[in-house]
C-alpha cells in the first residue's frame, strides 16, 4: 500500500497484532512484572514502568501520526514536560512563551527558581525579543501553537529554523489540535508532546500524556529518563487512550464543524467584546493557521461585555455547558482562565500574556450545534441583563 492516511493510521493501531489468540483489537497487559527467558536473558519486557505492550502499541501509534522515531507515554500531560526538562543542566538556558498554558509556565519558573535551568520568557511574535533570547545560545525552546487560552500562533517551521542555528531544540505542545490537525515534526521541531487526557484520548475519562522525539537516538535519551525518574503511563490508561485514539479524525471533523459556527455567533453576539480564534478570517494568523495546520481545531476564547460579575451571570445561567478544567473530550465546557487554567500564573504575568478577568475559554464538544448556540445565546443574554 501507499502510505497510509491519518484516520487509518489512528484506526489501524494494535489491529491484528494478537499472536496467540487472534484477537483483533491489543490486549491490556496489566502485569507488573515479566519473566525472564533465564538467567541474564531477558525478553523484551522485563518490568511494567520500564516497557509495557500495551503502552508500546499506544506509543507507537502517536509515533507513527506525529511520524516521529521514538513514542513514550507519561502519566499525565506535564509528566511529558518535565521529562524534557530532564535534558537540560543548570548552565543551560530555555525560552518559554509567555503565554503558554499555566502548568507549563509555574513548572519552568519554578525549576528555574531552584536553579535546575537558565529562564527566558518572551513574546515569540515579537522578532527583537525572540532574536534577543536565542543570541543566549539556549539549550530549548518551547513553542506552544496555538496558544493556550488565546489561541495566538507563532511560526513553527521560521522559529524552528532560527532555533537550530543556535544549536536549540524545539519542543512543541500540541495539545490543541492533536497530530490530526498539525504535525509539528513535519515543520523541524525536535520534540512533540501532547496532554492525552484531550483530545487524543477524547472522552474525559484519562489522564495522561505523550512525547515523540523526532530522532531515534533523542527518543532513547527521553526513554531512558522516563523510566529512571517513573513517570511512564499506566497500561489500562494507554489501553483507554488507544481505544479514544481510534476516533481521534471523526471526532476532530464535528469539533470542528460546532467550533465554526460557534465562532461566528460569539462574534456576531451583543454580549461578546472580542473573539479568540484563527479560523476566523479577521484573525490576525489566519493564514498561518491554513499554512501549518489542517484545519483550525475547536477551542476558542473570547471576552465578555463586563467583569467577573458578568462572568459569574454566565456560568451560573448555562445549562449544556459544564464549568470545568480540562478540553478536548466529545461533551462543551467552558472555563474562566485566570480563576482556573492559570491559576498558577502570578496576575501580574497573567495581565502580560493578555489573560483578564472577563476572558472566557471554551472547549466545542460534539452535541448538536443548534443546542449549544442555544444555550450560549440565552446565558449570553442574560448576563448582561
Amino acid at each position: 500500500m501507499s502510505k497510509r492516511k491519518i484516520a487509518t493510521t489512528a484506526v489501524r493501531a494494535g489491529i491484528n497484532s494478537d499472536l496467540h489468540h487472534g484477537a483483533v483489537i491489543p490486549a491490556i497487559h496489566l502485569s507488573s512484572t515479566y519473566a525472564l527467558k533465564g538467567f541474564n536473558d531477558k525478553r523484551q519486557f522485563d518490568y511494567s514502568r520500564t516497557g509495557n505492550p500495551t503502552r508500546a502499541t499506544f506509543a507507537q501509534a502517536i509515533a507513527d501520526l506525529e511520524q516521529g522515531a521514538v513514542g513514550i507515554v507519561t502519566s499525565t500531560g506535564m509528566s511529558a514536560v518535565h521529562l524534557i526538562c530532564q535534558l537540560l543542566s543548570t548552565e543551560d538556558s530555555v525560552v518559554i512563551p509567555h503565554d503558554c498554558y499555566g502548568g507549563s509556565f509555574r513548572l519552568f519558573t519554578h525549576l528555574a527558581k531552584r536553579g535546575q535551568f537558565k529562564l527566558i520568557v518572551v513574546d515569540q511574535n515579537d522578532q527583537q525579543a525572540l532574536t534577543a533570547a536565542l543570541a543566549a545560545k539556549p539549550k530549548l525552546v518551547l513553542l506552544e501553537s496555538p496558544s493556550n487560552p488565546l489561541l495566538r500562533l507563532v511560526d513553527i517551521a521560521e522559529i524552528t529554523a532560527q532555533a537550530h542555528k543556535v544549536g536549540a531544540l524545539v519542543a512543541v505542545d500540541n495539545t490543541f489540535l492533536s497530530p490530526a490537525l498539525q504535525q509539528p515534526l513535519l515543520l523541524g521541531a525536535d520534540i512533540v508532546f501532547h496532554s492525552t487526557t484531550k483530545y487524543i484520548n477524547g472522552h474525559s475519562d484519562v489522564v495522561g500524556g505523550v512525547l515523540v522525539a523526532k530522532e531515534q537516538a533523542l527518543g532513547e535519551e527521553l526513554a531512558w529518563w522516563a523510566n529512571c525518574i517513573g513517570i511512564t503511563g499506566s497500561a489500562f490508561d494507554s489501553y483507554l487512550a488507544l481505544r479514544g485514539l481510534k476516533t481521534l479524525p471523526i471526532r476532530m471533523k464535528q469539533h470542528q464543524i460546532n467550533a465554526n459556527a460557534v465562532a461566528e455567533f460569539l462574534q456576531q453576539h451583543s454580549a461578546v467584546e472580542h473573539v479568540y480564534f484563527p479560523g476566523l478570517s479577521d484573525h490576525p494568523q489566519h493564514e498561518l493557521a491554513k499554512k501549518q495546520q489542517s484545519d483550525f481545531g475547536a477551542m476558542m476564547s473570547f471576552e465578555i461585555k463586563g467583569g467577573v460579575e458578568e462572568v459569574k451571570v454566565l456560568f451560573d445561567k448555562l445549562e449544556l455547558f459544564t464549568l470545568a478544567q480540562s478540553l478536548g473530550g466529545v461533551e462543551s465546557l467552558i472555563s474562566h482562565p485566570s480563576t482556573m487554567t492559570h491559576a498558577g500564573m502570578e496576575i501580574e504575568a497573567q495581565l502580560a500574556a493578555g489573560i483578564t478577568q472577563s476572558l472566557i475559554r471554551i472547549s466545542v464538544g460534539i452535541e448538536d450545534i443548534d443546542d449549544i448556540l442555544s444555550d450560549l445565546d440565552q446565558a449570553l443574554t442574560a448576563s448582561q441583563g
